[in-house]
């Protein structure tokens, strides 16, 4: 909810400050999913393998979020970073729903698709159609039906697993 208030100021009031936490709470919104999809992707329990997955990722995103802010504002850097931590996502829930065969998987796949396309429309910034709408405007407007997708595969989901523990249990 950070990522897209921090993004929503900026589109308003486009100042550093606003500049810092948009490009801040991006990353680390990212970098939080990207620790989501590896710990369910590859069905990691134990509390300390949990541990080793995401304090890495947690050093890195808070160093560059260090950097981004105190040393310098580098929105190219930035955007490669996003890219690659976007593209791991996208590619390890891909194939992830191509193992699975989880009951909602179409819903997964839409995600991860429309998520690329998204992701697409960051990269290749062009300027308004018609002098109407922008790429950037597209962008964020794609991801409003991909969140709720997406929450409803995690709702899908964490129904399947509880459904899966109560019969291991009977």
């Amino acid at each position: 909810m950070e990522s897209g208030l921090s993004s929503m100021s900026l589109e308003f009031r486009d100042v550093g400050l606003t500049e810092k936490l948009h490009y801040s709470s991006a990353v680390a919104f990212l970098v939080y999913t990207l620790i989501l999809a590896i710990l369910r992707t590859f069905n990691v329990r134990d509390e300390a393998a949990r541990v080793l997955v995401a304090a890495p990722l947690i050093a890195f995103v808070t160093t560059h979020i260090l950097y981004l802010n105190f040393y310098k504002l580098d929105y190219g850097l930035n955007m490669k970073v996003c890219l690659i931590i976007g593209i791991a996502q996208l590619l390890l829930w891909a194939v992830w729903a191509v193992l699975a065969h989880h009951p909602s998987r179409l819903k997964l796949w839409i995600v991860v698709m429309g998520g690329g396309l998204a992701m697409l429309l960051g990269v290749y910034d062009f300027p308004p159609h018609r002098g109407f709408v922008d790429v950037h405007a597209l962008q964020h407007a794609a991801t409003i039906p991909l969140s709720y997708l997406s929450w409803s595969f995690i709702k899908d989901d964490a129904e399947f697993r509880t459904l899966n523990l109560v019969k291991k249990v009977k």
